[in-house]
């Protein structure tokens, strides 16, 4: 069986892909389908969410393992059947660190393999991918995450050390600027 996958990307504006994937193919496998329809870039880490009826977090399922012993789940370990158990079940995705990009998977089909395709495919397209990862603010996640350590504390920070060093530190008794007392050996002789 095929699952389709409809993936949208947390944005004001409408994004999503549908994705056609076999039900035995892991979690890394729809997570390079995901990279794929949505022209993501690079390598960066990632991480699904499993979740409940009521949209809880029933556990999260990141692509390397980070755990201490070295034996939590990652994605290649986990099957699309054990992720969906039926149509209209949900899970998370997010790709990134920084930029992070944020994704709603939801299964809206069961459907028959066909024959000759190599699965995952993106069959269903809506809307333009942003050049950024958007924020909560639908804005760039970069600016989201700066504006929110940019404090009017902060803005004249560099004026004031300035004016504080320049008056505690000047020193009108030093000619050549580094006041260091090094004996030459040839002086010496």
């Amino acid at each position: 069986m095929v699952y389709k996958v409809r993936v949208i990307l947390d944005s004001k504006e409408s994004v999503f892909r549908d994705i056609e994937i076999k039900e035995k193919q892991t979690l890394w496998n729809l997570h390079l389908g995901v990279k794929s329809a949505f022209s993501l870039q690079g390598d960066e880490l990632s991480m699904f969410t499993i979740l409940d009826d009521e949209g809880i977090e029933i556990k999260s399922v990141p692509l390397e393992d980070m755990s201490d012993d070295g034996d939590g789940e990652i994605m290649s370990d986990v099957y699309l059947m054990e992720a969906f158990q039926k149509v209209g079940d949900k899970i998370q995705f997010q790709y990134g660190l920084i930029d992070l990009w944020e994704f709603f998977c939801e299964l809206v089909e069961i459907i028959d393999e066909k024959p000759a395709v190599n699965y995952p495919i993106t069959v269903f397209r809506f809307g333009n991918v942003p050049l950024k990862a958007p924020g909560k603010s639908g804005g760039s996640g970069k600016s989201v995450m700066a504006a929110a350590f940019l404090d009017d504390d902060f803005t004249d920070l560099d004026s004031d050390f300035k004016e504080d060093f320049d008056d505690e530190f000047a020193d009108d008794e030093e000619d050549d600027g580094y006041g260091d007392d090094f004996v030459d050996e040839a002086d010496e002789d």
